[in-house]
């Protein structure tokens, strides 16, 4: 990490002269997309603000202190800022609880620039959470894009990796159904890409991995290059329920978790677009890279 002017700006070297004059807010930035375009955006000489529930030393303009649940903090972390990379972390089934606040300081301070991440089929239904964000991000008179990623690929890594190294089973109630898996790192380059331009303009975007694949092919993947079988199991819907309510995720939550696998199950999430070479330029990682490159994820040493 490298220290200018008490801001840290990541891994790259860059001089004074060459930093850029716009601050970027990044909120959820200690998540799976949100800690990725802190990187890449501090990578490109952007100054960076990134939200946490921690708190925050005296002077450290890295990062701001925001709790989302609360709003406290909320105005504070929009002062000076330009643009905006707004989601709602897991753990929330009110989306639009959370968002709709962040999105009235935006415009409060008149930022040039929102980029609001929501999930693939969010626009389906007018009155879901997620969507009734949408549209109030889409009438604030602000520049923005939406994203609407499908499944991460990186839930078999985080979510489910228990499951995996314990049982060498992937125990989901998603059927057979086949899914465009995303790699994370390309919503976090899309995101970090329409941040930093004004391209696409006020234009949303599906997010889809390069193929559709079901929850078999990951386990398959998973097993040949762990060298130990992995199997999917197909339950019921009531049994994942029964083990994240035990896990200690919030009751409403896991229902909407519920709600999702349900529209997963009956194929809403199969199809692919291109989207991601059309914003980066190039093709998005399917399950090939992403297995060798989170390979140590389910090796038991």
């Amino acid at each position: 990490m490298h220290l200018i002017n008490n801001t840290i700006i990541g891994d790259s070297v860059c001089k004074e002269i060459v930093m850029k004059t716009e601050k970027i807010l990044i909120v959820g930035a200690s998540g799976t997309v949100g800690s990725e375009v802190v990187r890449l955006l501090r990578n490109e000489c952007y100054e960076v603000s990134a939200t946490t529930q921690k708190p925050v030393e005296s002077g450290d303009r890295s990062k701001v202190h925001v709790n989302l649940a609360t709003g406290e903090g909320l105005g504070a972390a929009f002062e000076g800022i330009d643009r905006a990379f707004l989601l709602s972390p897991p753990g929330y089934a009110d989306q639009y609880g959370i968002l709709s606040p962040l999105i009235q300081e935006a415009k409060r301070w008149g930022l040039k620039k929102v980029v609001l991440m929501t999930a693939m089929g969010a626009n389906a239904v007018e009155t879901s959470p997620f969507r009734k964000a949408e549209i109030e991000l889409e009438k604030s008179g602000l520049p923005y894009n939406i994203i609407r990623p499908n499944w991460f690929f990186q839930n078999f890594n985080t979510f489910w990796v228990q499951g995996i190294r314990e049982l060498g089973k992937i125990q989901l109630p998603a059927g057979f159904a086949q899914v465009s898996f995303i790699d994370a790192r390309d919503v976090s380059a899309v995101a970090a890409k329409l941040l930093a331009t004004d391209d696409s303009e006020n234009e949303a975007f599906d997010l889809s991995g390069p193929e559709a694949i079901d929850h078999n092919d990951v386990a398959k993947a998973i097993s040949l290059a762990t060298g130990r079988k992995v199997e999917y199991q197909d339950i019921a819907p009531e049994t994942l329920k029964q083990g994240l309510v035990a896990a200690g995720l919030p009751v409403d939550y896991v229902n909407f978790m519920i709600l999702i696998f349900g529209f997963l199950r009956e194929g809403y999430n199969a199809g692919v677009n291109s989207n991601v070479r059309k914003i980066l330029g190039r093709d998005a990682h399917g399950l090939k890279k992403y297995i060798q490159d989170y390979q140590a994820s389910w090796v038991i040493t």
